[in-house]
């Protein structure tokens, strides 16, 4: 239903476009707030746990989407999806690397972590397509049963998994408490380029889509193009040797340079962006490969939760300035 929640909640349920708005942003607030709490639990109890929890969660966030009435059943709609979210959130970037630890594959996470971050995008314009035919064809009721299967099998996917032990080296055999920092100047310098990366390029595209295009079909093929690009992105950090933070400030201030051609220029907006997906696709999964080799074992979904709590932090500030912008 990726695209198509906002005309459920407007036309077939009644929910004014500005109330929509209010909600899914404190949807966003929420999730980052949850971030640390959720990533916490992941640490303390377990990344399978928690990823556990966060896709039952979402289970039942899907069915409240679905038959939830009101302005009330859309608060609880968004919280739940924000909590699920928050609950999966490092976990799965934690329970990867200590598996590839386990394995004696420390060196595979990132090309591991790029390959299925660069298999989520994709899946996530062929959902897209497909949520709109399902709708199409067979009504909002055939859309939201699929929506919810789909979050019933990632529930499946997270009860067959297995906790790999934890991945603690003699050198922090005395961290191996969970009360371990889970930032550290190190981590903030790895977190903050990508972080600004993700959300110059947020900004782009949205002045890319708000930007003139009318035609629905047009637009939809421009948005599938930025996430096309944003995979292959990822598919090349796969292949990209493990960096650090040179390399990841080199990416935020390739993005910065990219950012600006396309403000002064409205002409290069689109292929900016393009640029900008790209960039974002290579530089996530090597920031998720540097914080796991750096963070202690008993911090990383914490520290993953940090980088994604900061990514949105910086995006929430981008858009409103974007837009001010593009009334300009």
């Amino acid at each position: 239903m990726h695209g198509l929640y906002l005309l459920w909640w407007v036309q077939e349920k009644q929910v004014s476009p500005a109330v929509v708005a209010a909600i899914l942003a404190a949807g966003d607030l929420a999730l980052v707030c949850l971030e640390l709490p959720t990533g916490w639990f992941a640490d303390r109890v377990g990344h399978r746990a928690s990823l556990i929890v966060g896709s039952a969660v979402q289970v039942v966030g899907m069915l409240w989407c679905w038959l939830g009435e009101g302005v009330s059943g859309l608060v609880t709609a968004s919280l739940l999806v924000a909590l699920g979210d928050a609950f999966r959130s490092g976990a799965d970037a934690a329970l990867l690397y200590r598996t590839c630890h386990a394995l004696g594959r420390e060196d595979d996470f990132q090309a591991i972590e790029a390959r299925a971050n660069a298999a989520k995008l994709g899946a996530l314009v062929g959902l897209t397509l497909a949520g709109g035919f399902i709708v199409t064809t067979w009504g909002y009721a055939a859309g939201w049963i699929a929506e919810t299967a789909l979050s019933a099998l990632g529930l499946a996917i997270a009860c067959v998994m297995v906790e790999p032990p934890p991945a603690v080296g003699p050198e922090e055999a005395h961290r191996s408490d969970s009360t371990a920092p889970a930032l550290s100047v190190g981590i903030t310098m790895l977190i903050l380029p990508t972080g600004f990366l993700v959300a110059i390029a947020s900004a782009a595209s949205f002045l890319a889509q708000t930007g003139g295009i009318r035609d629905a079909e047009a637009l939809t093929l421009l948005v599938a193009a930025f996430t096309v690009a944003e995979a292959a992105g990822s598919l090349a950090a796969a292949r990209m040797p493990s960096t650090g933070v040179r390399g990841l400030m080199t990416l935020g201030g390739a993005g910065a340079v990219c950012f600006v051609i396309a403000l002064l220029h409205a002409s290069a907006l689109t292929a900016m962006v393009l640029v900008l997906a790209f960039l974002t696709g290579l530089a996530e999964p090597m920031r998720a490969s540097a914080i796991q080799r750096l963070t202690a074992d008993a911090a990383r979904a914490r520290a993953a939760s940090l980088a994604s709590a900061c990514d949105m932090v910086f995006t929430s500030i981008a858009l409103p300035l974007s837009g001010l912008w593009g009334r300009r």
